[in-house]
């Protein structure tokens, strides 16, 4: 679990570094928020396309090739965006690492290899602490070698320093990183996927919880990427932040999920179970995102990011522990990678969402917005997690495991 953890979270600095920077680039390309959320969703928009194929391809030829290739694609688009020239080039190197971004739903499946439904949400928690260590040395990072100036910001550095990252995450991978998934489950997937990934994929989709579960993953993400996108500009006309204070508030949220992802998590899920956490989440994201627009001086936004930091940190694994136990060894690539492709989804349509509304309506309504989706998540898990039906869809057995 060490290796796969490393792998991803040296991806993910480079990942994180850029992130922060994108608002900052279109705009000196000339481009209006509405065009900033469309950059920002455009990565997501290939992901989404992408997604599957590349949990169906982990089933049947192994983790680590797949893993290996997204890597190699994901060093190669970042040098592309570092010699963008134009607004054109930043969307199209975004739409080419998207295409290439299957590493993050590989990482997924592999842990779900490695571990027993018992303590899936600790090891989805592994990966959830590598998205946090990576927006904690990611946008640092990022935020200094472009520097604090918004206008004249250098944002060639940052995209090669982030391109060699995800080369030593290669490297790493093609050295140390062993193969998770069995011969024998390799050669069952790739006898039962051809001609039938669609239906197999429906069928999927049909088993009890599943297609909730996946909607709960929608509107969360929704909700906070729409946030994630704008948050830059706002902080530009709230604070006159650049840059750099933006890729230290990131930092500070990454502490945040590193901490609760990979430290407390698994004991998180053995004492109140994945549900619950579900429900304890979703209140506290929701709570978060709401505080945003009214946080006028520091303090009072750090407090908002801590609480929503807290809330994201303990919905994302949880979900992705019960989905998971939905299905059997075989089929982990295609429900993560669905699950993925649901959640980059949300990626795309979020900031496009949030991008508008700060056009037309004004620089706080992508957080209020926000903060109605996350109040009909409310809704919908209040409904479905009931305190009794909890305990047994915490231990509930995966459907057709080990056909």
């Amino acid at each position: 679990m060490l290796i796969i953890f490393l792998v991803v979270v040296i991806d993910l600095i480079g990942f994180g570094m850029i992130i922060p920077l994108l608002p900052f680039y279109a705009e000196y390309y000339e481009a209006s928020p509405a065009v900033v959320g469309l950059l920002m969703a455009t990565y997501s928009s290939t992901q989404f396309l992408a997604a599957p194929f590349w949990g169906r391809l982990s089933d049947r030829i192994g983790r680590r090739p797949v893993l290996l290739v997204s890597l190699a694609g994901a060093a190669l688009a970042y040098v592309w965006l570092g010699f963008a020239e134009s607004l054109w080039v930043l969307f199209a190197a975004r739409a080419a690492s998207g295409a290439m971004a299957g590493n993050i739903s590989a990482a997924y499946a592999y842990i779900a290899d490695i571990t027993t439904p018992a303590n899936r949400a600790k090891g989805m928690g592994v990966i959830g602490a590598a998205f946090g260590l990576g927006f904690i040395a990611g946008p640092a990072i990022g935020g200094i070698l472009a520097g604090a100036d918004p206008v004249h910001a250098d944002f060639q550095t940052p995209a090669f320093a982030a391109a060699g990252l995800s080369f030593l995450a290669l490297v790493l991978a093609l050295i140390r990183l062993e193969e998770s998934l069995s011969p024998e489950i390799r050669a069952s997937a790739a006898s039962n996927l051809p001609g039938t990934g669609r239906g197999k994929s429906i069928a999927i989709l049909r088993r009890p919880r599943v297609g909730l579960m996946l909607l709960l993953s929608f509107l969360v993400i929704f909700a906070f990427a729409g946030m994630e996108a704008t948050f830059a500009m706002w902080s530009r006309r709230q604070f006159g932040w650049g840059p750099e204070q933006n890729g230290y508030l990131f930092a500070f949220i990454g502490l945040l999920s590193a901490t609760v992802q990979g430290v407390m998590i698994g004991h998180l899920a053995q004492r109140f179970g994945e549900a619950r956490l579900i429900r304890q989440g979703v209140v506290a994201l929701a709570c978060g995102i709401a505080l945003i627009p009214f946080s006028d001086s520091l303090p009072l936004l750090l407090t908002a990011m801590l609480i929503l930091a807290y809330g994201f940190s303990v919905v994302t694994p949880s979900l992705n522990s019960l989905i998971s136990q939905q299905v059997g060894e075989g089929e982990q690539g295609e429900i993560l990678g669905i699950t993925r492709s649901v959640t980059i989804l949300a990626r795309v349509i979020g900031p496009a969402w949030a991008g508008l509304l700060f056009s037309t309506l004004g620089k706080d309504w992508p957080f209020y917005g926000g903060a109605l989706v996350m109040a009909v998540v409310i809704y919908l898990s209040s409904r479905w997690l009931k305190p009794g039906s909890a305990p047994d869809m915490d231990s509930a057995k995966p459907p057709d495991a080990g056909n």
